[in-house]
């Protein structure tokens, strides 16, 4: 097996909630007190682990000049839709953490777009997750180079400022390929297996590279770079690298879960297999409009159900430490 190296660390309330209810890791570090309720628990331990990891990562961070070590920590689901509310809570965990290679998850709704411009002209890094679809991203990119250009307007510094757009990639695929293997689907023949088109496509257009960028570029901001998020195979027909595989490249980021790095580590095959692919991704989005999938309808629900799949993990984790043994010291 070859050697696995990790270079950043990202969090979200349903690996906390794997984390702190289905192992024993926290049991010593917690015990019931009406003093300390489930969300001031939530919020300590969140800070504190986020910390933690931000440290241990440090040397990485500066040894790659803020390039890699990052560590990233999600504002409440609930806000979603509340772009006041996210920039105050990205704001609050920002300053709390105290660390700049310190990422703070915003989703990519609406309101997540707007609060990335405002969080990311307050000066904080920022991970937008949940971009289904490549206007999404495309809104994502303008909303950072927007609170980057409102910080020169202010005379204030752009280097040292870091952005990610995350997408959740086995989550279209899963969505789209049943619907590509409908009988109303199947009787055309422009509908092809759905190998990941969006994020490629978006990795391809490099929207960043314009002019536009280039002012933004010379004061040291850097690039926002995407991110290929639940990359762990959901379909047994497919790899179980498909998605590390399929979608290397140059900067771009992979989360990956440990069994996908550990399967990765023992038989990926890393090569540039992003560049140069705009086209065939664009005749592949092309094809599967044609079979009458509407991917603008199918990534508005992931987004959606995404957020409630947070939101749902954070209500069984604020129960959970609700109860006697796992309430906080």
């Amino acid at each position: 097996m070859r050697a696995a190296h990790l270079t950043g660390l990202t969090s979200n309330p349903t690996i906390f909630r794997a984390a702190v209810l289905g192992t024993d890791r926290y049991r010593t570090r917690l015990r019931h007190s009406p003093a300390f309720p489930p969300e001031v628990a939530y919020d300590a331990l969140s800070i504190e682990e986020v910390r933690a990891a931000a440290d241990a990562l440090a040397p990485l961070f500066r040894r790659s000049d803020g390039a890699d070590g990052f560590v990233s920590l999600e504002v409440a689901p609930t806000l979603a839709h509340d772009a006041d509310g996210t920039v105050a809570a990205a704001l609050s965990l920002w300053e709390r953490i105290a660390r700049p290679s310190a990422m703070i998850k915003i989703p990519a709704t609406p309101a997540g777009v707007e609060a990335t411009r405002r969080a990311t002209a307050a000066g904080v890094n920022i991970n937008v997750r949940l971009p289904f679809s490549v206007d999404r991203y495309a809104a994502i990119a303008d909303a950072y180079v927007d609170g980057l250009d409102d910080r020169v307007r202010r005379g204030a510094p752009v280097d040292g400022i870091a952005s990610v757009a995350s997408f959740f990639v086995t989550r279209v695929d899963t969505a789209v390929d049943p619907l590509l293997a409908a009988p109303a689907a199947r009787t055309s023949s422009a509908a092809p297996p759905s190998p990941t088109p969006s994020p490629r496509f978006a990795r391809a257009t490099d929207l960043f590279a314009g002019s536009r960028f280039a002012a933004l570029r010379a004061a040291g901001a850097p690039p926002q770079r995407l991110v290929w998020a639940s990359t762990a195979t959901k379909d047994p027909a497919y790899s179980d690298v498909e998605y590390v595989d399929e979608l290397a490249g140059p900067g771009v980021v992979n989360t990956m879960p440990p069994a996908t790095l550990s399967a990765y580590a023992d038989h990926g095959a890393p090569a540039d297999r992003l560049t140069g692919t705009e086209r065939s991704a664009r005749a592949t989005l092309d094809r599967i409009a044609a079979a009458d999938v509407d991917l603008r309808t199918v990534t508005e629900h992931l987004l959606e159900h995404g957020v409630a799949v947070f939101a749902g993990s954070i209500d069984d984790l604020l129960a959970g430490l609700a109860e006697p043994q796992v309430s906080p010291a």
